[in-house]
């Protein structure tokens, strides 16, 4: 097949080509004086050399010249690749990058998709739409966790029809977090008072200038709470597990050989032996190509 693939490019190519020598002959050999005919072959040999780019460029579109996309997902994941706990390093691509990059494959005609994850998680929502992206690739998906798929990372595993991890892979940390930090007493100390003016009860919930009370607490571990039911219902459903499973996981990391056998990944191998998968999933040779960014993109702001 792969074989195949490359003789198509060529004859596209080169039937493209072809045409564009014909025209080019046409439209600039039919005058009969010697300058005329000098600058015709000038042109023509011009032609080919578009013609021959248009075709390269039609062919690949056509028939890429891989069947394997890859894409990475490292680092903290964050809507566009920056901040986040511990920060993304420079260059990291964010998800809206990634689900670009899934897309592109997609409409490259990639016959599968590898996702590389190593990621300790991050942000919910920017997680759930890489995990989205790759659910809708038309193909085999396969994610591969390399040190760590951790929490966010587990989530986008869970759109993916097989997930493989290393032995020593750390795997799992399904739950939610949320944080905040109390700076009251210090205030007190500086000898400086805050003064709130805000309309609807919760409004100023989570403020680290006051004191949660126990109505606040409880409404933003509600929040939590839900963040958590929606991500053991949406990876129990993906991963074609009971929710108790995860549950009883209690948010715990896993090194991959114990999650292989609590049922958290599919398979163990180097990636080696997820591209022999590949190719058992393809029935024909795999050649991978890794879609990076071409350029970094940043939200202007936030609202």
């Amino acid at each position: 097949m792969a074989e195949l693939r490359n003789l198509a490019r060529v004859g596209i190519a080169l039937l493209v080509a072809a045409v564009a020598a014909v025209v080019g002959w046409v439209l600039f050999y039919r005058e009969p004086s010697s300058t005329a005919e000098l600058l015709g072959i000038l042109l023509v040999v011009a032609t080919v050399v578009v013609g021959l780019r248009v075709g390269g460029n039609i062919a690949r579109s056509v028939f890429p010249g891989y069947n394997v996309a890859e894409v990475a997902v490292e680092g903290p994941i964050t809507r566009d690749g920056g901040g986040g706990v511990p920060p993304s390093s420079p260059g990291t691509p964010g998800a809206d990058d990634i689900v670009d990059l899934i897309e592109t494959a997609d409409d490259d005609s990639a016959e599968a998709l590898l996702l590389r994850l190593n990621t300790p998680g991050g942000a919910v929502v920017p997680s759930d739409d890489i995990r989205l992206a790759a659910e809708r690739f038309d193909g085999p998906t396969v994610a591969y966790a390399t040190d760590t798929c951790a929490s966010g990372g587990y989530w986008i595993a869970s759109g993916c029809d097989e997930l493989w991890a290393r032995e020593g892979s750390i795997v799992g940390s399904i739950g939610v977090r949320g944080s905040r930090v109390t700076a009251a007493e210090l205030l007190e100390k500086a000898g400086l008072e805050y003064e709130q003016l805000a309309a609807g009860e919760y409004k100023e919930a989570g403020s680290p200038f006051t004191d949660l009370d126990d109505d606040e607490r409880e409404y933003l571990q509600g929040i939590i709470d839900g963040y958590y039911d929606q991500f053991v219902e949406t990876a129990a459903e993906g991963r074609g597990m009971d929710e108790a499973e995860l549950r009883e996981t209690e948010a715990r990391v896993f090194l991959g050989a114990d999650a292989h056998e609590m049922g958290l990944v599919d398979d163990l191998g180097t990636r080696e032996d997820v591209e022999d998968r590949l190719a058992d999933l393809l029935d024909d040779e795999v050649e991978t190509t890794e879609l990076e960014p071409s350029r970094g993109v940043a939200d202007p702001g936030v609202a």
